[in-house]
């Protein structure tokens, strides 16, 4: 995901690329867990219906929750990857007062003051300025205004993460690398997200944590998911042939634990923040 918006940011995300399907697979059926718990974080509804802003949007998870949770409020989705804006677009049930449009979370193309609510959820560890986006996401929230987000604790909440994330780094060292790389992102370690909204001037600062289950079908819907699209896919498409089998084999092992192939569910934990502008 590569592009750049009004504003003039980079718009690179370490994401990497991918097709609305790819994403949903994922990372969209996730999301679409962790929406609602988001919006239960944030509190309650913008005053006179307002204006709600998804910054990295995606398909749409978090936008059609938070249409659903505020049924009078006009409500906005931002992203990058226009495959992915194209899929919201398609399956949006309320075009009149939803919307999906292109926007880099680090320079949006919005005016100050624009929104009463302003969320993001599972981006800022994707972004390549998160203190920017942090800034942008203030800036575009009118006084007294909400701004909440969350990001994946990856490095002790998510188990996806850590079982491919560090067998792949016991077996290679460019996946070391990697795997450094990641868990240094912005808004993962503990305390990051709500030092970012207070550097972006937002008061009453307050963070916590937010767990669902990751479900799935056997190990060929975990390690599809993974190598697909995401991260971790990008990563894992730059090694040899046989780098790729040997991390592949060890994973599928660490996945399967000895029983036969079949449903896991695994714990995801996000870290929240919220702050007013």
């Amino acid at each position: 995901m590569t592009d750049t918006a009004a504003g003039g940011g980079t718009g690179a995300s370490t994401f990497g690329p991918l097709t609305a399907d790819d994403y949903n697979w994922s990372m969209g059926r996730w999301s679409r867990l962790l929406a609602p718990l988001l919006l239960d974080f944030a509190g309650g509804a913008p005053e006179n219906g307002g204006r709600v802003l998804d910054v990295g949007c995606g398909t749409g998870s978090l936008t059609f929750a938070a249409a659903g949770r505020y049924p009078r409020a006009e409500v906005v989705g931002c992203d990058i990857a226009e495959p992915l804006l194209a899929h919201a677009r398609a399956v949006n049930p309320e075009p009149g007062r939803v919307r999906f449009e292109h926007g880099d979370a680090c320079a949006l193309p919005y005016p100050d003051g624009a929104f009463d609510l302003v969320l993001s959820s599972l981006v800022l560890m994707f972004v390549p300025d998160g203190a920017l986006a942090a800034r942008e996401m203030a800036r575009v929230a009118r006084p007294g205004a909400t701004v909440a987000a969350t990001a994946w604790d990856f490095r002790g909440g998510a188990v996806y993460h850590r079982l491919v994330a560090d067998t792949a780094a016991a077996l290679d060292p460019v996946a070391a690398a990697w795997r450094e790389r990641v868990q240094r992102a912005p808004g993962v370690r503990l305390g990051d997200l709500a030092a970012l909204w207070r550097g972006a001037g937002l008061s009453g600062v307050r963070d916590g944590s937010l767990t669902i289950r990751m479900d799935y079908a056997g190990i060929d819907d975990f390690w599809g998911a993974l190598t697909r699209s995401g991260q971790f896919g990008s990563f894992f498409r730059t090694l040899s042939p046989e780098r790729q089998r040997v991390i592949a084999d060890a994973v599928r092992a660490a996945y399967l634990s000895g029983d036969p192939d079949g449903p896991r569910s695994f714990a995801a934990t996000a870290w929240a923040v919220l702050g007013t502008r």
